[in-house]
């Protein structure tokens, strides 16, 4: 009786395993386009590549899934947005829903400029992903700009809920200027001074 208790239990716990337990494939395809996912690569595909993720590490606040910190560490994306901008809202919705970590730029007349630079327009939203520049919002495009990074498909991941940066959050976050160094002869770093004898 007691064995077969022992032996139901470790059944139950080895299935728990297997359901916990998620095998991800990547791969390139004809086009050299890279692809990860949790379906096997069709015939013809090249440098596969599979690995088994356990969920249970992700939902005890591990660490993130393969997937997502490569395409974090190769593709870093950043959303360039401005104040009252519904189409920056909408991009902020979509990269939450899709569990994207990303950082945020409110644009300010400091930052133009730089936008200028990136974009080629002062207009907002600009969404950059590794070396991709999209201006504007297009939700289609998003999704084939974050796809083709590798980046985990929608409903891989969980939710986010980033929101706007605050007024002046940037302004507050760089630091302040250097203080000038001290000078004079008693300053750290100054020269010794030579005693005079009378």
């Amino acid at each position: 009786m007691m064995r077969r208790r022992i032996g139901v239990v470790l059944v139950l716990a080895l299935a728990a395993g297997a359901v916990a337990a998620q095998q991800l494939y990547r791969w390139t395809d004809e086009k050299g386009r890279v692809h990860i996912a949790d379906t096997p690569p069709p015939p013809g595909a090249k440098d596969v590549h599979q690995w088994r993720v356990t969920a249970s590490r992700v939902a005890e606040g591990g660490s993130e899934p393969y997937a997502l910190q490569q395409a974090r560490k190769e593709s870093p994306v950043t959303l360039y947005t401005g104040p009252d901008c519904e189409p920056c809202n909408d991009a902020r919705k979509l990269l939450n829903a899709r569990g994207i970590p990303f950082k945020e730029v409110s644009v300010t007349e400091k930052e133009v400029n730089d936008l200028v630079k990136l974009s080629g327009s002062a207009s907002v939203p600009v969404i950059v992903v590794g070396s991709a520049t999209q201006k504007g919002f297009e939700e289609s495009v998003y999704h084939r700009l974050l796809d083709d990074a590798g980046y985990p498909k929608m409903g891989m991941l969980g939710p986010r809920n980033q929101q706007a940066p605050k007024p002046g959050a940037q302004e507050a976050a760089k630091p302040a200027p250097a203080e000038e160094p001290p000078r004079g002869p008693y300053a750290p770093g100054a020269p010794p001074q030579r005693s005079q004898k009378r």
